[in-house]
């Protein structure tokens, strides 16, 4: 009779693990599913503007700028400036995908749905820093033809590039659902854009080899991890880099476990979310 009950417990909890799995995956693939088909439903929003804006900033900066600047780390300023606005654009984006689309869902407070669904809290992140990281990784391909009308550009580092795109993507993805986490009403939601990522990023090497600056100023360039991402970036696709790839990635993935492991907290604890 004991092993009997034996074997009923183990095909029980079997039968569960199955069936949490199933559930696991059902709402990761629909989270990811309504978020992917909201950006291209309205991708006259999500990926026209970012396409306007760069071929803005490869006429201004490339073609009227560059002309006089001529030539910066061994390449023209048009394809110096390319992996910089292509990092950039996605940063910004799948960072500004996941923190709206998260506060909105808590503004018409449907997250709440989600979080008394049988869901775990790693499964809700996943989901939206899945959709937060294609929007991305979607404009960075974008930006990249643009770029290819204006100036000729080889993939030097197919392995770099792809990698340091991924894990940036990821990274603001988790940032930004840390601030929609946060936010209590949208305005709060452009604070980090406006006030912290827009002056990184413009400061992290984008229009610039760091080794143009005094020694103080490259040393103190250093500390901002954006720099180290472009400089990845523009090995991954020119070949060239003003800083070391290995200690760009560790900064990258450093960056990206602290930001994962204090959204997953900040889930677990309710913060921001609880009324």
């Amino acid at each position: 009779m004991s092993q009997a009950n034996s074997s009923h417990n183990v095909a029980k909890a079997r039968s569960h693990t199955i069936n949490m799995a199933q559930i696991t995956w059902t709402g990761y693939r629909t989270i990811v599913r309504k978020e992917i088909t909201r950006i291209l439903r309205i991708w006259t929003q999500t990926l026209v503007p970012p396409a306007i804006t760069m071929t803005l900033y490869f006429v201004v900066f490339g073609g009227l700028i560059g002309s006089r600047v001529g030539e910066m780390g061994g390449f023209d300023y048009m394809q110096f400036i390319v992996p910089g606005l292509v990092m950039m654009s996605v940063i910004t984006n799948a960072y500004g995908n996941v923190s709206s689309s998260f506060f909105s869902a808590k503004f018409a407070r449907h997250v709440e749905e989600l979080l008394i669904s049988p869901l775990p809290n790693w499964v809700i992140v996943a989901g939206y820093v899945t959709a937060g990281s294609f929007r991305g990784l979607a404009v960075g391909v974008v930006v990249m033809i643009v770029a290819s009308f204006f100036t000729e550009f080889h993939i030097a580092h197919w392995p770099v590039m792809l990698g340091v795109l991924f894990l940036t993507a990821i990274t603001f993805s988790v940032a930004g659902m840390i601030n929609g986490i946060f936010a209590r009403k949208f305005d709060d939601v452009a604070i980090i854009p406006t006030f912290i990522l827009t002056p990184l990023t413009y400061l992290g090497g984008v229009f610039y080899s760091i080794n143009l600056l005094p020694e103080f100023w490259r040393n103190v360039s250093q500390v901002n991890p954006i720099l180290h991402m472009v400089n990845a970036l523009r090995y991954g696709m020119l070949g060239t880099s003003d800083l070391n790839i290995g200690i760009a990635f560790a900064i990258i993935l450093g960056f990206l476990v602290v930001l994962l492991s204090l959204c997953l907290y900040l889930m677990n604890r309710g913060v921001g979310l609880r009324s």
